[in-house]
């Protein structure tokens, strides 16, 4: 049994979940939102993602990480503020001694639901019906959530977790 942990990046609300994965089987243990305050400096918001992140990682202990690739927004300020949100949330991860494999979110989509560009309710319903245990409702949530599935997916090939 190997746990995963897929994290779904973002500066004002960052997704993460946690699976575990026995076989072909996948057990949901717990997923959750990490929020910041949008009227705190970004140091500080960073701080906090990294903080309650490691708290996760120690908590959980998971063995193999994923994290959802960025897509470049139109809004330069957007997708500087995500990569500085990805750079908090990869050095927890390393911190943790754990590689970390990135997916493109078509590639989520498309192990989660089937098709490439399925919306945010379809995720969300798809993620309940692979882990009935999570009763997911967040976007968020559910995107990590779809980012372990799909990583687990992968095992395999990336050669994590494999003992």
């Amino acid at each position: 049994m190997i746990a995963i942990i897929g994290v779904d990046p973002g500066l004002a609300r960052t997704g993460w979940g946690i699976i575990n994965k026995e076989g072909n089987a996948l057990k949901y243990l717990a997923s959750g939102v990490i929020a910041t305050d949008a009227a705190e400096r970004i140091e500080l918001r960073l701080v906090h993602i990294f903080k309650e992140l490691s708290a996760l990682l120690i908590k959980y202990q998971p063995e193999s990480a994923a994290l959802e690739e960025t897509f470049v927004n139109a809004n330069s300020q957007s997708s500087l503020k995500l990569a500085h949100a990805r750079g908090a949330i990869m050095v927890a991860l390393a911190q943790n001694n754990l590689a970390v494999s990135q997916y493109a979110p078509n590639l989520v989509k498309k192990s989660v639901v089937g098709f490439g560009r399925a919306e945010k309710d379809q995720m969300i319903h798809m993620v309940n019906l692979l882990l009935p245990a999570s009763n997911v409702k967040l976007a968020d949530e559910a995107d990590a959530l779809a980012v372990a599935i799909c990583h687990s997916g992968h095992l395999a090939f990336t050669g994590q977790g494999i003992r």
